[in-house]
């Protein structure tokens, strides 16, 4: 047993040997298929352009930066103060919003192409688009960071293109989160005009409804000759004088009554007589006059600067040399082991025939 593992041990190796001997005889052959295969590898690398990448991280506003935003807001007014995720969840919606894709799409991404690229297909244009604009989340364990990334051939382009996007996003958010707040406010303005409204009315109605019963108690006052009050005792004044009102209301005298609805029938204005009537208007005067500014609210924060990228990310000219010349050289050494074993069988067969 022992003599047969050497034997096949002594052939495996004479048939490796014989291998690389049939390789080294067509070594031409390795050459002619590899040298074609590395020189399409290296024209590739010439001629394809380069694609540089630009990265923008992007993280929720600070409470300073949209404190704006909630001025007329919180208990006083009943609008509920907005808070760093409500106004982050908007720009959000917009960073990945069609709308805002499309419009960089129409505004950015087409004026760089030629004429003649404008009129292909516009939805190969816009799925080529789509491969060079991408928007994602930044890692699984920051899922409030996003990252915007632009492969283009031109590197100032590509951090030109991460920062208009970025700001296009947040113009559009922005506007919809000031058209709601505006809107807001001008709802809690136009309730609180409504209550003023309301409460001048019911004092109106209570001032003409005053005016009659006092007319009423005028007449009866005037029935019975009364002119001024009755004298009553000390120990008494108090609680008849309490209960003047309502049915013996006739007993503060027709002079009395005389002048009290004088004085109702030219009063100029209710205003002063209605509770709270002052602190409503204040409130109203206040969101009226509210005014936010745009520039003093930011939808989101830039974690970083973004560079010009002075590195292509593709073609990656060192991998693609590499499997340039081992496909080659494999495949050459495929060939040259091919050929060498057709002219040894073709040989053997030969000798067979001469004998």
């Amino acid at each position: 047993m022992r003599n047969e593992r050497e034997r096949l041990s002594g052939s495996d190796e004479i048939d490796l040997i014989e291998l690389v001997q049939g390789v080294w005889r067509q070594k031409i052959w390795v050459g002619l298929v590899a040298v074609p295969i590395i020189l399409l590898g290296v024209a590739y690398i010439k001629l394809v352009s380069p694609v540089y990448e630009a990265k923008l991280y992007i993280q929720p506003p600070s409470q300073n930066e949209i404190a704006q935003l909630n001025f007329g807001r919180g208990q006083d007014t009943g609008l509920a103060p907005l808070g760093v995720k409500d106004v982050y969840n908007i720009y959000l919606r917009a960073l990945q919003s069609e709308a805002v894709r499309d419009k960089f799409f129409r505004n950015e991404f087409l004026p760089t192409l030629t004429e003649q690229e404008r009129a292909g297909s516009r939805d190969a244009l816009y799925a080529q688009f789509n491969s060079m604009m991408k928007v994602a989340q930044a890692g699984k364990d920051t899922p409030d960071l996003y990252v915007l990334t632009a492969n283009v051939e031109d590197p100032r382009l590509a951090a030109t293109w991460v920062s208009n996007y970025a700001e296009m996003a947040a113009e559009r958010a922005k506007n919809e989160l000031l058209s709601g707040a505006r809107s807001d406010i001008s709802i809690m303005a136009d309730n609180l005009e409504q209550r003023i409204k309301a409460s001048r009315a019911s004092a109106s109605s209570q001032r003409a409804d005053q005016i009659a019963q006092l007319k009423e108690a005028l007449r009866v006052a005037r029935s019975i000759g009364l002119e001024k009050p009755p004298i009553i005792a000390d120990t008494l004044s108090g609680e008849v004088s309490a209960g003047m009102s309502g049915a013996l209301t006739y007993m503060r005298g027709s002079k009395a009554l005389e002048g009290e609805i004088a004085n109702l029938e030219s009063r100029a204005s209710d205003d002063p007589f209605i509770p709270d009537l002052r602190e409503t208007q204040e409130k109203l005067n206040f969101l009226r006059n509210l005014k936010i500014d745009p520039s003093l609210v930011a939808m989101y924060q830039q974690d970083g600067a973004v560079s010009q990228p002075d590195k292509p990310v593709k073609p990656r000219k060192a991998i693609i040399l590499l499997l340039s010349i081992l496909a080659g050289v494999g495949l050459g050494v495929l060939v040259a082991l091919s050929r060498d074993f057709w002219l040894q069988r073709k040989a053997t067969s030969g000798g067979e025939l001469l004998r």
